[in-house]
């Protein structure tokens, strides 16, 4: 997974990472705003769940140390984390920003 992983965040376009848990209730509701952002961005970016159960080498690659955390990606680079629950508007506009 991890050399898979990293070729999703060289990607040219932004990739948004979710790292999740099954069992963690934020995470369900941060899914379904991610459902509108990908709407919202279509083609413009990539979103990418992570549980952090299934890869906990990754969680702890990148310090997420809750859950839910998204994280942007453009080239490799880590261009924006944080943890928490976001709302469709404020993800929509990140990553549109780094289009």
């Amino acid at each position: 997974m991890s050399q898979k992983f990293q070729e999703v965040i060289n990607s040219e376009r932004p990739v948004l990472i979710d790292f999740f848990a099954t069992w963690c209730q934020p995470c369900k509701v941060q899914s379904s705003v991610l459902n509108t952002v990908k709407e919202n961005v279509g083609e413009g970016a990539r979103i990418i769940k992570i549980d952090v159960d299934q890869y906990p080498v990754i969680a702890a690659e990148y310090g997420v140390r809750g859950v839910p955390t998204l994280a942007v990606f453009k080239n490799g680079e880590l261009l924006w984390k944080e943890s928490g629950v976001h709302d469709v508007n404020t993800l929509t506009q990140l990553l549109k920003q780094y289009q």
